[in-house]
Formats: C-alpha cells, sequence, structure tokens
C-alpha cells in the first residue's frame, strides 16, 4: 500500500549549481495525501493535507463546518487507508447529526438553478458569531511568539513546505502548534487539538504562518480566538469579516514591525 502513516518522505534528487556542475543528493518532502472526511456515514468533504493529527483535523474541521459546538468533541475518528488515500470516519453527538445532511446541501452547487447558488452564496457568507474572548498580548509579547515559533516547527525545519497554527500565551510563550501542508488544516488541527484537551484560548492569541485568507479568518472567530496574527497580509474580504467578527487581526508579522488592521 503506498501509504505508510508517514508525514515526510526522502526522495532522491539532483542538486545543480549555477557554473553548470551536479550532483546526487536527497531531499525531505513533506508528504500530501488525500483526505475523505465522513460524518455519520455521510461523505462530506475531501482534503489534500499531511497526514498527522488527524483526529485533532477531524474534530477541528467539524467545528468550522459548525457540525459541532463550542466544547464539543466527536466520539472517536476511525482511519481507513486505501490504495488511493486515506478516510476518516467519525460521528457526531445525536443532538447534532442532523446538521450533516443540511450542510452537504448546501455544499454541492447546482449551475442550472439560480436558487441553490443564491442559496450558495447566503452560506458561503453566513454571519460570524461575535468574538467575545479578549487577549491582553503586547506587541512585545507577539515579537517574542514569532521569535520562538521557528523551533516549534520540526516539519517546516525538515521540508520548508508546510504551515504551522500556533496557540500563544499572552506573554508570547508557545503553548501548542499544529503543521499541515495546507494553511487552514494547520488552524483546523490547531482548534481540534484545543477542544480535545479541553483548551482555550485564555487571554492569548494565534498565529498563522501564512496570508489572512477569510477562511482562515473565519475559524479564528468561530474558534473564538480574540487575536489573530498572520506572517504575510490579509486579503480585503478576511479584514471585512474580521472586522464585523470583532476579531483583533494583525498581518505582516515579521521581526521588525507588524500592522494592526482597524
Amino acid at each position: 500500500m503506498w501509504w505508510r502513516g508517514l508525514s515526510i518522505e526522502v526522495r532522491p534528487v539532483r542538486r545543480i549549481t549555477p557554473d553548470g556542475a551536479s550532483e546526487p543528493a536527497t531531499r525531505t518532502l513533506a508528504a500530501e495525501t488525500p483526505v475523505a472526511i465522513e460524518f455519520n456515514g455521510i461523505g462530506y468533504a475531501v482534503m489534500m493535507m499531511t497526514p498527522a493529527d488527524l483526529d485533532d483535523f477531524a474534530t477541528g474541521f467539524a467545528h468550522a463546518e459548525r457540525l459541532l459546538d463550542a466544547g464539543q468533541v466527536l466520539d472517536g475518528v476511525d482511519t481507513h487507508a486505501t490504495e488511493k488515500g486515506l478516510i476518516l470516519r467519525a460521528n457526531l453527538p445525536p443532538e447534532c447529526a442532523a446538521r450533516v445532511a443540511e450542510r452537504v446541501r448546501h455544499r454541492v452547487a447546482e449551475s442550472s438553478c439560480g436558487l441553490c447558488g443564491l442559496e450558495n452564496l447566503e452560506q458561503a457568507l453566513r454571519p460570524l458569531p461575535r468574538v467575545t474572548a479578549t487577549s491582553s498580548a503586547t506587541p512585545q509579547a507577539i515579537f517574542a511568539a514569532l521569535s520562538a515559533l521557528p523551533a516549534h516547527q520540526p516539519l517546516s525545519q525538515k521540508t520548508g513546505a508546510v504551515h504551522a497554527a500556533a496557540l500563544c500565551a499572552s506573554d508570547g510563550s508557545i503553548r501548542l502548534v499544529r503543521e499541515d501542508v495546507g494553511r487552514h488544516n494547520a488552524f483546523d488541527k490547531l482548534a481540534g487539538a484545543m477542544a480535545r484537551a479541553g483548551l482555550d484560548w485564555e487571554d492569548g492569541f494565534a498565529i498563522i504562518t501564512a496570508r489572512a485568507s477569510y477562511e482562515l479568518v473565519e475559524k479564528a472567530a468561530l474558534s473564538n480566538c480574540p487575536l489573530l496574527v498572520a506572517i504575510s497580509a490579509p486579503t480585503s474580504l478576511a479584514a471585512a469579516r474580521a472586522q464585523d467578527a470583532g476579531l483583533r487581526l494583525i498581518v505582516l508579522a515579521r521581526s521588525d514591525s507588524m500592522l494592526e488592521m482597524e
């Protein structure tokens, strides 16, 4: 079977220099695997992701899709390897089971039906819950977290090809990190790990090693994150959605400066 449950893979390469010389070498690659997600026996989505921390991912993804309520977790996640990828099978609590069919209906776009299109647009920009958590992190704490984060990114150090999402304390110390080839997957893994461990933001904040897309802003708001720090730029929709949800958003966070959206 092609899948071996590894987060990395070493492949042969040929190193080429500007003078035209070359030599054999090896390169460590980040694993990327198609993962199909089923909730209550219903096929829901297929993601391309790093095959690690899958229980965390399934829980965080279910929260981001509003299939679970705050504080809820999945009743176990079974992982099945196939010749073409992985299947994650999970069950929602009974009181949430009906949400799967409703969300699947809105995830399928019918180009021949204008009404369906309108319904899907409404689903895509559903109102976000207002963020109620707060963060007392100072700029100095955020810069400290940015400096410390690389040491908590083992996959990135080996491959240079994955994103990270980090839970940071208000003093800038790193509490928890998850990595994935997909920036959205990394945040889902972080949110899922927090839910499964009974952790909350506790006056802290999140760092993402990616641009602040509207999807990441929405995932942060749905997890009641009080402050989202992104090392790259935001999109206009991300900034607007953050403002609507009352989510503090800091972008272009580098070692020498950062911008807070107003």
